[in-house]
């Protein structure tokens, strides 16, 4: 069985990685697309006040189950929209180790700070400052097969780009240039 192939969307809170991936389930049309979203993931846990040391081990195990949610779909053949904030180095090296980098197609999704934090503010339902946190952090891999700016070029046309691109993913992938830069000792599977 073949597995899946991965569009996995890296970018601050705000930055319009979950339109890309709702337009993306629009335009594509060569197979079958889920999109998998952190936020999603994080809505399903447990409603009761967390103390820092208890969110801060539910966050992390909510985020490495992800990953492997987003793997074992595509392992059984499924094509993944993947909706995700790689604010922590220890995500990506997650990420890295349980997905087959062949199998991925890395999408930075930027957008301005200015415009980020004008979302933030509009959509009321993130903490104030996130957006700006997340900024200088979810790239600083520096390496993507692809890249889309959401305050040049509305959801839609990124979606279109991302599929037109698709067909032509580069050899090696991003994911595979930075499994050997960052866990060299991992074989390619």
């Amino acid at each position: 069985m073949a597995s899946g192939r991965i569009i996995f969307l890296n970018g601050t809170s705000s930055s319009g990685k979950s339109s890309i991936a709702r337009e993306l389930l629009r335009v594509v049309d060569d197979g079958v697309f889920f999109h998998l979203a952190v936020d999603s993931f994080n809505a399903m846990r447990t409603k009761r006040e967390l103390g820092p040391a208890e969110l801060d081990t539910a966050l992390r195990q909510t985020r490495m189950g992800f990953h492997r949610s987003i793997a074992a779909m595509a392992e059984v053949g499924n094509d993944i929209v993947v909706d995700h904030v790689l604010s922590e180095s220890w995500r990506l090296l997650d990420c890295l180790a349980v997905l087959r980098p062949q199998d991925v197609l890395f999408v930075g999704v930027r957008c301005s700070l200015d415009e980020v934090v004008r979302r933030e503010q509009a959509r009321g339902d993130r903490p104030s400052g996130l957006a700006a946190h997340q900024f200088e952090l979810v790239h600083n891999h520096g390496d993507y097969d692809l890249e889309c700016d959401t305050s040049k070029a509305d959801a839609r046309e990124c979606a279109q780009h991302i599929k037109e691109f698709l067909p032509h993913r580069p050899m090696p992938t991003a994911f595979t240039r930075l499994r050997g830069r960052y866990l060299p000792g991992i074989p390619e599977a």
